[in-house]
């Protein structure tokens, strides 16, 4: 058995470590809050525009050769994956990780031995989980996570576009955790580029019969850019919100646990000190009946 200074020296540490992952629990809780707020926000509104540009796609005539919405003949494949710069998230990073893995021993696996498939990479801590497996990162962007605002995703939408545009990709993957909630976040792979376009749902089309000027093929000039900025910007903010609440999450836990920790050094303390103070009691008896004797 432990004596009692490595005892209370384990206590202490334990508590210590325990303010640590309540203060972050908090901390995760209240940018969970705002990041939430994001979400409920952009997801109305990129659900929507996509609607609006389909509506116009369905419309307009060779709308493949006119908007880049077919897939080039040449070019890589791009898989832009979004994770973390921080850890302690539990499975958070690693699930990215892990379905970035998969997809290039599954899906591209001809295509990325043959070096076809560039991989970019959002988040130190996806860098790291990649570079572990062997997966070389073509390109890494880090420092959007640091100041997440829209024009800075835009810049990278741009770029993204440009580079699809040039017949450098001919597609465009994305990969990210959706926000379910605190404690469930989805893996997500979706395709950022190029774009499809679907039929219009059944009773939609009497609602979206609207008038456009100057033409609809203007207007959906316009709105291609902006479709593309917005699921990015969705993307994102979804991964954040998925980030906070899986750290959330996961530092309730570790407070949890190290609450039961506590409670069983406490036992194991009290025990030991009974132990101690009995074997006292013990020397002094048997001392007195060895002078007595």
């Amino acid at each position: 058995m432990a004596n009692l200074k490595d005892i209370r020296i384990r206590i202490n540490s334990v508590k210590t470590t325990r303010q640590v992952t309540s203060a972050m629990k908090m901390v995760s809780a209240a940018k969970l809050k705002k990041a939430q707020d994001s979400v409920d926000h952009v997801r109305p509104y990129v659900a929507k525009l996509v609607e609006i540009s389909n509506f116009l796609g369905t419309s307009v005539d060779n709308i493949e050769e006119t908007f880049g919405y077919a897939t080039p003949k040449k070019g890589k494949t791009l898989v832009l994956a979004i994770a973390s710069n921080k850890g302690l998230a539990g499975a958070f990073n690693s699930t990215v990780v892990k379905e970035v893995d998969r997809m290039l021993r599954e899906e591209w696996a001809e295509e990325y031995q043959r070096g076809n498939v560039d991989i970019y990479a959002i988040g130190k801590q996806l860098v790291k989980g990649l570079s572990a497996r062997n997966i070389a990162v073509t390109t890494e962007n880090n420092n959007v996570l640091d100041d997440l605002t829209t024009q800075n995703v835009y810049k990278v939408a741009d770029e993204l576009t440009d580079s699809f545009a040039n017949g450098k990709y001919k597609k465009i993957i994305l990969v990210y955790n959706t926000f379910v909630n605190a404690a469930v976040q989805n893996i997500t792979t979706q395709q950022l580029l190029p774009l499809s376009v679907a039929e219009p749902e059944a009773g939609a089309s009497a609602y979206l019969d609207f008038i456009v000027e100057p033409d609809k093929a203007a207007v959906l000039a316009d709105m291609v850019p902006q479709v593309i900025q917005a699921k990015l910007y969705a993307a994102f903010s979804e991964s954040a919100a998925s980030e906070h609440g899986a750290r959330m999450t996961s530092m309730n836990k570790a407070t949890d646990n190290a609450t039961e920790l506590l409670g069983d050094l406490q036992l194991q303390y009290n025990k030991a000190r009974q132990a101690a103070i009995t074997n006292e009691l013990i020397e002094i008896v048997s001392g007195a009946e060895a002078l007595n004797s």
